[in-house]
């Protein structure tokens, strides 16, 4: 699998981007750290419809993916991301993100895609925190106890697994939630926890080839 990681958006390396897969790439949106209680419907319409249309304009072909249509059907998301050659995942609460992967089984498949060579998984803030070993790192951020789907009433704070150390974005930047990312760094710092701080606008690639 290979990995886009930003702090916020696209970031400021969107050409190298561009690169990473070929014109008419099809790429699965998944927008639901945005489905938290309380979210403005508004501003997230127009932040899909907006990330969206940055993904086409890059050359590849987006289309939106909503775990929520997946929940207890593993085995039609499975199929759906087998078409798909990546998925981008956006900011917004980690813990709701987290509840819709585990009520669509996206969590159990996902073991089987970061053994393909050819997927590619972009995303910033919840979308790259949602790849530590823990969400502990950022509950002081996040809300764990938004409970948006009926079928969840408890915080998972696993996460995907792929990093054993936190990912931690927004870090002193011009975000409204950087203040609080420094009080996690602080945490972690205290704790002994390993963790990686970005930036807005800075990104991380990597190549992850777990066939080997």
């Amino acid at each position: 699998m290979k990995f886009y990681l930003s702090s916020y958006k696209f970031g400021n390396d969107y050409n190298e981007l561009a690169k990473m897969f070929p014109k008419g790439a099809k790429i699965g949106h998944i927008n639901n750290s945005r489905d938290w209680l309380g979210v403005n419907e508004n501003n997230k319409q127009k932040s899909l419809y907006e990330e969206m249309l940055f993904l086409e304009n890059l050359g590849f072909k987006c289309e939106y993916l909503d775990l929520k249509d997946y929940f207890g059907k593993e085995d039609l998301l499975r199929k759906k991301l087998d078409e798909l050659d990546g998925i981008w995942v956006c900011g917004g609460n980690t813990f709701v993100l987290r509840q819709a992967m585990k009520l669509s089984g996206f969590d159990t498949i996902f073991k089987d895609l970061l053994r393909r060579k050819d997927f590619f998984w972009g995303g910033y803030s919840a979308g790259i925190c949602i790849l530590c070993d823990s969400l502990k790192y950022i509950d002081q951020v996040d809300d764990a106890n938004n409970f948006p789907y009926k079928e969840i009433n408890t915080p998972i704070y696993e996460g995907l697994g792929v990093f054993n150390y936190a990912l931690l974005p927004h870090y002193q930047s011009n975000h409204e939630e950087s203040e609080l990312i420094e009080k996690e760094v602080e945490r972690c710092i205290k704790n002994k926890w390993l963790f990686k701080v970005l930036k807005d606008g800075e990104v991380l690639t990597l190549d992850n080839d777990l066939r080997k």
